[in-house]
């Protein structure tokens, strides 16, 4: 599924954001917006979640970051109140202790509704990337390690973004 998707990028999660594979649409976007990937010393996976939302992340590279920071935290709390690990929990208040990150009191009700589709708009340097996201899991209800396991896909919105991913493949 990830080689499919090229040049675009695509991402397998765990259910609390960590990152297990990507493709190399994935690394071409990353490395975009933030440089060449340095070697990693840490033992503690890359949480997408968290690079998201963080100020030393990519935070600085989303146009609309209060729009996608509303829509992470709100998953990530319908996922905390759905599973009821203590990891997803944790997760969520490690979001909301990030710097400028909305609480939970400012965001939408559930019952208002999110969109299934999150339209995320990265520039650096003069290049706008207009992308939207979908996740989908795998497995059956019996499937419990699928269950735990999403990939997410990105697609352009528009021929522009499009034309720079196949560009990068070149």
């Amino acid at each position: 599924m990830l080689a499919q998707h090229e040049p675009y990028p695509a991402f397998v999660i765990d259910r609390c954001w960590n990152l297990l594979r990507a493709n190399r649409g994935a690394l071409k976007l990353t490395e975009f917006l933030t440089g060449a990937a340095s070697p990693t010393t840490s033992s503690q996976p890359i949480n997408l979640a968290v690079a998201l939302l963080a100020p030393e992340g990519l935070r600085p590279f989303i146009v609309n970051w209060q729009e996608v920071a509303l829509h992470f935290i709100r998953g990530v709390e319908a996922d905390a109140h759905a599973d009821g690990m203590p990891e997803t929990a944790g997760l969520l208040d490690r979001l909301l202790a990030l710097p400028d990150v909305p609480a939970l009191s400012d965001l939408m009700a559930p019952e208002e509704g999110q969109s299934p589709v999150l339209p995320i708009h990265f520039q650096r340097d003069g290049t706008s990337l207009r992308l939207f996201t979908t996740i989908a899991t795998l497995g059956t209800p019996r499937d419990v390690t699928l269950e735990e396991i999403r990939i997410e896909f990105f697609f352009p919105m528009d021929e522009p973004t499009a034309q720079t991913f196949r560009s990068w493949t070149k």
